[in-house]
This record gives structure tokens, C-alpha cells and sequence, in this order.
């Protein structure tokens, strides 16, 4: 029996709040943009004048506001922030100058990930690699070690984010072959990003870029990967083989609810309310709680809280035949049982 046939009919329910304000939309660009730009102002100012340790402070709540920007291309991308496609698309470019990311790719690569959330047969582009135990049973020793240094948490949340957002996004990596279109998102980004860089350097010098906006970047790329990573990768996860999935079991039982507490649930665009965001992407992040609020029996599912949300960083694999993510401690665990 599928969650369809025991749940209410999800999708029904959430079509009606696909619903983008404009007045919604501006108001949550401006609160986002402007304290981001104070906050770089500051720190611009506190790098050049020798306040080093002042300007690599400031960039901790700027990479937040960083983060919130990305979310915004994020809804754009899911032509969820304006009613105009063309808007969508306009805004989310150039947010991409600033979040190191080019839209169109991104867009293409994430639209695949939210086609195949939670279907094991179709794991893969824009998702953080994940095996079954028995798959990492059959790898040879090699790529075991390989698999484990992937998901180790230092390659997870240090490494991965640097490489991701400095060099994966500077070509359009796992669409490449899709004609002339990814390589135009890709190159025209990079050629702004390095007119940005160079009017930051031209006009202050170089401590603004080494000190505020590249470590601002990679900031915001930790907790932007930490926040992917908790939605997917937590213990009561669900996959379904491709001959049992379906889009809303996909959603709402292959994401979770991380159930941040204010001001941080605002500050990271309701991203956490990430089931119904799955279940329904055209909804605006600005409508996310007023859907809970109608419906609080979403408030239970997968509900991870802050402190919770750790207990997910060892799980790395998926045992198809409990159901569940597990560590590789209590693989070797099951290993030796069996034995």
C-alpha cells in the first residue's frame, strides 16, 4: 500500500498554494539582499583598512545571507518565486554572479534530482552519492576505500563544498553533451563572476575578494551542503525501487522536516520544510509554514530537530532490507553478527 492510498491526496492539496505574490517575492528579495550587502560593505571596509579578523567575522551571518540568496535562486529555478518564467530565469541568473552558480545549469541538474528523489534505480546527478549494502558488499577493496573517504565527513562538508562551488559549477558538469544551451549558462556566468571579482579588485584591492567574498562563498557552500545533506541523509529515510515509487512517496518520504528553530527557519528560506517542498517545488519557501499551519500532520514527518540532525552524519548506507540508513560501524556490526 503506497502513501498515496493512505495519505490524502497530497498533490491536490498542495496545488493551491503555488501561488507567488510579487508584493512576497520583492519584500523577501530585499530582506536578503540589502542586509547581505551591508554586511559585505562592512566587511569591504574592515579588509582594507587592516581589520582582517573584523571582515572574516562579518562573513559568518553574511554567508547566511548568502545561503538565503541561493534559496531564492532555488525558487526560480523552480519558477516558484514570480509568475513571470522570464523573471524567474532573469533574477535566478543573477543571483548566480554572486552564489558562484550557474542558473540554467543548476536548474537542468536539480529538476533531474527532484524527478528521481527517492527512487534507488535512478540514484545519481545532483544528489549526494549513496549505495545499498549490498552494492558496497560487491565493490573491491579499492573503491570501498574510495566510497569511504567520499563520504567522510571532511570530503562531505569541506572539501566537497570547495570543489562544488569553485570549479564542478564552472562547467556545465553532468550536461554537457546537452547542446550549446548549458555551455552559454556556464561560460556567461563565469565571464561575470570574474567582471565582479575584478571591479571588487580594481576598485579596493585584493583583501576584499580574498578576505570577505571568497570565504563568504565557502561558508555559505558548508551550510548549503549540510542543509542538502540532512533533508536526504537521515535515518528513517525511505527508497523505493523504481516498480514501487511514485512522486509524493519520493517527496515526503525520501525528505525530511529539519524543524529549525526561528530566526534560523526564516534565515534558510524554510528550506527545512523540505517533504512538502519536494511534494510540491512551485510552492513559494515564503508559503512553506502556512502549510504546515493547515496542516499540522506534515509537522510529523521525518521531523529531524537541530540537535537530531547530527545523528545523521555517520549514516552511509542504505539497507534495502531494513528499510533504513545505516553507519559502516553497524554494517561491521551486521557483518559479524552474521558470521
Amino acid at each position: 500500500m503506497t502513501t498515496e492510498t493512505k495519505q490524502p491526496a497530497w498533490r491536490k492539496i498542495l496545488s493551491a498554494y503555488q501561488k507567488p505574490d510579487l508584493k512576497n517575492s520583492v519584500a523577501e528579495l530585499l530582506l536578503t539582499l540589502l542586509p547581505l550587502m551591508a554586511m559585505w560593505s562592512a566587511a569591504f571596509w574592515a579588509s582594507v583598512s587592516g581589520m582582517i579578523w573584523l571582515a572574516l567575522l562579518l562573513c559568518v551571518p553574511a554567508s547566511i545571507f548568502l545561503v538565503r540568496m541561493f534559496l531564492i535562486q532555488h525558487d526560480c529555478g523552480h519558477h516558484a518565486f514570480f509568475k513571470s518564467p522570464t523573471l524567474n530565469n532573469w533574477v535566478g541568473r543573477v543571483v548566480g554572479i554572486i552564489t558562484l552558480t550557474p542558473y540554467d545549469v543548476w536548474r537542468r541538474t536539480h529538476a533531474i534530482h527532484h524527478a528521481a528523489s527517492g527512487n534507488l534505480d535512478r540514484r545519481g546527478l545532483g544528489a549526494i552519492d549513496t549505495l545499498t549494502v549490498e552494492e558496497y558488499q560487491a565493490l573491491s577493496p579499492l573503491n570501498k576505500f574510495g566510497y569511504r573517504a567520499y563520504r567522510h565527513p571532511i570530503t562531505l562538508f569541506i572539501i566537497g563544498p570547495i570543489y562544488m562551488f569553485f570549479l564542478e559549477h564552472r562547467i556545465p558538469s553532468g550536461i554537457m553533451k546537452e547542446g550549446w544551451r548549458p555551455w552559454v549558462s556556464a561560460i556567461g556566468t563565469n565571464l561575470s563572476i570574474l567582471g565582479f571579482g575584478w571591479l571588487i579588485v580594481a576598485t579596493l584591492g585584493w583583501a576584499p575578494l580574498l578576505a570577505v567574498f571568497i570565504p563568504s562563498v565557502f561558508l555559505a557552500a558548508v551550510w548549503g551542503v549540510w542543509l542538502f545533506y540532512v533533508q536526504h541523509q537521515f535515518e528513517d529515510v525511505l527508497w523505493f525501487r523504481n516498480k514501487n515509487w511514485n512522486h509524493t512517496d519520493g517527496a515526503l518520504q525520501g525528505s525530511s522536516f529539519y524543524d529549525l528553530p526561528q530566526p534560523f527557519s526564516w534565515l534558510t528560506g524554510y528550506i527545512g520544510i523540505h517533504h512538502v517542498h519536494h511534494a510540491a517545488s512551485k510552492i513559494p519557501f515564503y508559503r512553506l509554514p502556512k502549510v504546515l499551519k493547515d496542516h499540522p500532520q506534515l509537522k510529523e514527518m521525518n521531523r529531524l530537530t537541530f540537535i537530531e540532525s547530527f545523528k545523521c552524519v555517520p549514516l552511509t548506507l542504505w539497507d534495502e532490507k531494513n528499510d533504513r540508513m545505516i553507519s559502516f560501524r553497524q554494517f561491521r556490526k551486521q557483518i559479524s553478527a552474521t558470521a
